[in-house]
This record gives C-alpha cells, structure tokens and sequence, in this order.
C-alpha cells in the first residue's frame, strides 16, 4: 500500500505530539491505560512461558504486567523517551515503528498492544505486521478508545471549549480511507479484514480515579491530542480553560479529595 500525504503527516504528527512527553504522561494518564492491562493479558492468553510482544508499550506497563505471569516479553514503541523510560523499568524495549518490526515471522504466541491503534496511519497494515510476527494459533489482544467516551473522558475538551481554545490547524488527522468505525463491530472488522479468526470485541466500563493536578497535568504536559490544544493556547486562554476545568471536575468529585471519572474502552482479541 502506497503511503498517503494524509497518512505521513499523521505519522509524523503524532511523533511529534509524543515527542519529550513522556514524564508527563507517567504522571497523568498513564495510570487511566493502565486498567485495561489485567484483561488486555487474559485475552491475549499470556501466561507463564508465553513469548509475548508489547506493541506500544508507553513506558512499559503492560510488559511488566506480562513479565510478572512469567512470561517472556519483548516490547517496542515509536518514541525514544517511551522505550527509555521502560527499559529503566526492567522491560526489554527497542524503538520500532508500526508497521515495521524487526521481528522474524511467528516469532511471539501472543501480542498485546494498548491503546497503540490510535497512533498508527496505517491500523490495517499495522495489523497485518503484528499477524505477521504471531505464530499460527497466537493470540492478540488490543484496546483501543472508540467512538462512545465516558463522561470523565470529555471533561478535558469540555473545558477547552468553554475556555474558548481554538484546535490548532495540526491536529493530526487520519487518512478517511484508513479510519474504521470505532465500536466493537468495527473493530473485529478491522481485525478479520487482517486475517485474524475468532474475533471478539466489547467494551470496557471504569471509573478513574484521578486528584484534580494530576488530571489537568497531562493536559498541560502536552499529551495526547487535548494536550496538543491546551499548550497551543495563549497563556490567557490556557488560564481560562483551567478555570472551566475546575469549574466542570467539580461535579466529578468522589468526597475524598479525587475525581471519579467515567471511562470507556474497546478490547478486541482474535487468533492468527
């Protein structure tokens, strides 16, 4: 497949949108993509002796998670900073980008990769990569953020809104003949499209419990794409954002001192 304009500057975007947020992201939502792990390794069927890859594995949290069943895992991300921070954790990371990996065919029972479908271009041939690298019989497992958001999950761009910030002209945008409806029924299409059998997909419900600076601080930091349109504000809009924020969470308070946001997920796996 011949790589699209659209499809290079999302790439290229989203490396850039990562790029140095690291540490920020550790401290904010970090914590929020870590909940999926537990189910994202049982329906990967990872346990003890499993040959396992984490395919955008942050700073390593999945991995570790597949570590301490006994597994042996190996792990790859597209920022520098993330496989730095994960090979400080004890994981075995290398940087590799989607849909290349230096990885030989069948070489894993089973993949993992946490919410990474939402920073590739290319979800199918990415896809067909990971397929590539399981074994016949292997597991994969995926979590992805779909088209129905928890309401913790829109307060971030709630405040944005009402503080009057104006999404910089950059944002990173897929290529439409690339997107997929993101439901569980899109999803285990985009997997069968991939050659994977049986294919289940649902949706994952929680409650994220967040304090009211860690939430707002990867916003702040720069993450993700509410992040990529907070620090694009002049300080004056940012301080408003900040305040509509404060304003917004409070109704999210739990009564002891953290925020309960509402959060869903799609967690698809299949079989290669």
């Amino acid at each position: 497949m011949i790589e699209t304009d659209v499809t290079a500057a999302f790439d290229a975007s989203e490396r850039a949108m990562w790029a140095g947020r690291t540490e920020a992201y550790a401290g904010s939502f970090g914590r929020l993509c870590a909940y999926p792990v537990p189910a994202l390794l049982d329906a990967a069927g990872v346990g003890e002796g499993t040959r396992v890859l984490d395919a955008g594995t942050g700073t390593g949290t999945a991995a570790l998670a597949a570590g301490e069943r006994g597994a042996l895992v190996r792990a790859v991300d597209a920022d520098p900073g993330m496989v730095a921070e994960a090979r400080r954790r004890g994981v075995v990371a290398e940087v590799a980008v989607l849909p290349e990996l230096p990885f030989s065919d069948g070489e894993f029972d089973a993949v993992v990769g946490n919410f990474v479908l939402n920073h590739v271009g290319r979800p199918r041939a990415a896809l067909a990569e990971l397929r590539r690298v399981l074994r016949p019989g292997g597991r994969i497992a995926v979590t992805l953020w779909g088209a129905r958001r928890g309401a913790g999950q829109e307060l971030l761009g709630q405040a944005c809104a009402a503080g009057g910030a104006v999404p910089p002209s950059y944002m990173p945008r897929l290529d439409p003949d690339e997107d997929f409806t993101r439901t569980p029924e899109g999803l285990a299409g985009l997997l069968t499209e991939a050659g994977f059998g049986g294919v289940e997909a649902d949706e994952l419900a929680w409650e994220h419990r967040a304090g009211v600076e860690e939430w707002w601080g990867g916003a702040a930091g720069g993450v993700a794409t509410v992040g990529l349109v907070v620090t694009s504000q002049d300080a004056e809009t940012v301080v408003r954002i900040r305040r509509e924020y404060e304003r917004l969470s409070a109704v999210y308070a739990d009564g002891e001192g953290l925020l309960a946001l509402p959060h869903v997920a799609l967690l698809a796996s299949a079989t290669a």
